[in-house]
């Protein structure tokens, strides 16, 4: 994955930064529940910190130990990492479509369907989330 940890996650997921992706308090849905919502959560934690420019909580609470480790190798580690990719985000806004749960293989993970807006267009783009120590956490961009 490299490359700027995929440019840092595509810009953040293009515009999720924050994968907010779940779009400015709008990714969490009643339409999910239990696991499904918490992972709609995370992403939506994800896009009140981008939105916020909170890097920190980015770095310690959102992203999952295996990102935070590839992108803390980035010259100023994740947070400076994720500052300057921030600031070249025009919207934070993400829709949560689709939550995949993995149980297999003993470590739970996840896959979430999300769209944003970029440049006026409609991207979709899919999040990949690792369970840490009870929670979610993304782990990649797809």
């Amino acid at each position: 994955m490299t490359v700027l940890i995929q440019r840092t996650l595509a810009v953040l997921c293009t515009s999720l930064l924050a994968v907010g992706v779940a779009a400015c308090g709008s990714a969490v849905s009643s339409s999910f529940k239990g696991e499904e919502h918490a992972i709609a959560t995370v992403i939506s934690n994800l896009q009140a910190d981008a939105t916020a420019g909170n890097e920190t909580n980015i770095c310690t609470k959102d992203l999952a130990g295996t990102l935070v480790n590839k992108l803390s190798s980035a010259s100023g580690g994740c947070k400076q990492a994720l500052k300057s990719q921030v600031s070249e985000v025009d919207s934070f806004v993400v829709s949560v479509k689709s939550v995949h749960i993995n149980t297999a293989n003993g470590q739970p993970t996840a896959s979430a369907l999300v769209t944003s807006i970029d440049a006026g267009k409609t991207r979709a783009s899919t999040l990949l989330l690792t369970k840490e120590a009870g929670k979610w956490k993304i782990s990649g961009l797809q």
